[in-house]
This record gives structure tokens, C-alpha cells and sequence, in this order.
């Protein structure tokens, strides 16, 4: 399925699932004491797709923030089994958790999933957090401090919008895209995309990676059109870990086909 044809799928606001309802609680009661308030549903079961019993090949990296209110596959009406899910505070991407590296490596290299999805979303707490000029504690406060440095980077064009509100929209949005420039940053990505990038057998260079919205309002996915050409040209000194021409040597010590040497002459 084209990306096009994923982001425009409306999410409903209400998503009924079946694993369970908290109890009314009484004065006094303690949920993490009294878990007979919780009524599990235990007579209904999700319906098993037995053709994914012995496949797993999923066409999309979902890297979405851990706010409950924000869906996955429901929201872009895929399949299960059609979307690797990975969720934390701000949907960040930080080369130092390892949480988070492992589940890229495992998509890149091993599913071979051909598109990343950074999902932010709006009214995102996280983000809410990182602009307060409080101290949340460690762990909270180390991980909210990458947010507040995508503000630093884009305070002039921040600071400049009057409107709180859209002010936080807009930093959802900016924090959407550095995130999404720092997978371009990562050995994993930049490994993946070389070796398809010089296979004639490839239709496109992959991972392809995409930078979208979540709209609370109205259950829409943003679509961010952004020319990573241009946020990749003045780092690619400094980050770029392969050139294609040495990549070649690196991965194979096969000669370059024609149709790489044309990319390369390009």
C-alpha cells in the first residue's frame, strides 16, 4: 500500500477494545490492592488471522508516542500484522536507548521493512512537559530534555508565533522531523539504505521514512511534506557514515552494475 493511501484513513476518536473496564471505586479502595474492581473480559477473544501463524512481514516501522489516545494499525486501517509498533514518551529517537535501537535493527535488517512511520501527535503531554521551566526528576527529566533542545533549535521561528496553542502544534511538528532526521543519522538506516540503493533488485531506496501528525480533533493523520535533501545537505559532512562509492567496496567486492555507476555519475 502506498504511503498516500495509508495517512489518509480517518481514526475514530473512541476505540472499543475488549481487554477489560475498571470498576466504580468506592472511598478508601485502592486499585493497586483491590484488583477485583478491575473486570477482565475474559469470554471474548481477539479473532487469531492464521495466515500470520508462521509469517511475520510487516511493511511499516511505527514509531509513535506512548499516549494512550494514539493508535496504530486501527487509525490507518491496516492489518495486524502489517505495522511494527515501537512507542515512548515524544516518540523520540535517541542513538542511546537501547530499547529503541534494537527494535530498528530488528526491523531494518530482519524484516526488511521497507517504510519508517514517526508518528507525534498534538496535544502531546510530553511536549507540554519540555517547555515547562520545571525539573520533572531522572529518568523523566534526561529524556524530556531532547524535546526542549528541538526547541532551542527552532526558537526564533517558536517564538514568533503569539498563540500558545499553535505554538506547542508547531513543536510537534519540528520535533516530528528532527526525529525523523535522526534515524537518518543512525549506521542502521544509513547501512540499509546503501546496500538497496546499489541492488538493481530494489524498486526505490529503503527505508523510506515518513513524518506524520496526529490530529485528537478529528482523528486525521498529518501528512508532513519535508525536503529531507535539505535538512541532510549541511550535516551530511559531519554524519554521513558511508559514501556511495566506498559503501560499494564496504558491502561487496563484486564491481559496481551500470546502473549504480549512472547513480553515482549523477
Amino acid at each position: 500500500m502506498k504511503i498516500h493511501s495509508l495517512i489518509q484513513v480517518h481514526i475514530p476518536r473512541l476505540i472499543s477494545r475488549s481487554f477489560g473496564t475498571l470498576g466504580t471505586q468506592k472511598p478508601g479502595q485502592n486499585y493497586l490492592h483491590r484488583t477485583k474492581h478491575i473486570q477482565w473480559n475474559t469470554s471474548s477473544r481477539i479473532e487469531p488471522d492464521y495466515e500470520l501463524c508462521d509469517s511475520h512481514s510487516p511493511n511499516y516501522l511505527w514509531i509513535g508516542c506512548s499516549d494512550a489516545r494514539i493508535p496504530a494499525h486501527e487509525g490507518t486501517g491496516q492489518k495486524t500484522g502489517n505495522i511494527f509498533v515501537h512507542r515512548n514518551l515524544g516518540n523520540l529517537v535517541l542513538n542511546t536507548d537501547a530499547n529503541f535501537m534494537s527494535v530498528l535493527q530488528y526491523a531494518v535488517e530482519y524484516l526488511n521493512i521497507p517504510h519508517i512511520i514517526i508518528c507525534g501527535h498534538y496535544d502531546c503531554n510530553a511536549v507540554h512537559a519540555a517547555v515547562d521551566a520545571k525539573d520533572h526528576n531522572n529518568p523523566l527529566e534526561n529524556w524530556l530534555c531532547n524535546i526542549r533542545n528541538v526547541y532551542y533549535e527552532n526558537k526564533t521561528e517558536l517564538n514568533a508565533i503569539p498563540d500558545e496553542k499553535m505554538r506547542y502544534r508547531r513543536l510537534v511538528e519540528l520535533n516530528v522531523v528532527a526525529q525523523c532526521v535522526e534515524l537518518f543519522k543512525t549506521n542502521t538506516i544509513q547501512r540499509r539504505r546503501i546496500k538497496t540503493y546499489r541492488d538493481d533488485s530494489f524498486p526505490y531506496t529503503q527505508p523510506r521514512i515518513h513524518a506524520l501528525v496526529y490530529q485528537p480533533e478529528d482523528g486525521l493523520l498529518k501528512h508532513l511534506k519535508i525536503n529531507f535533501k535539505e535538512y541532510l545537505r549541511d550535516r551530511g559532512e559531519i554524519y554521513n557514515l558511508y559514501h556511495p562509492a566506498e559503501a560499494k567496496a564496504k558491502l561487496s567486492q563484486e564491481p559496481p552494475s551500470k546502473s549504480l555507476k549512472r547513480k553515482l555519475s549523477q
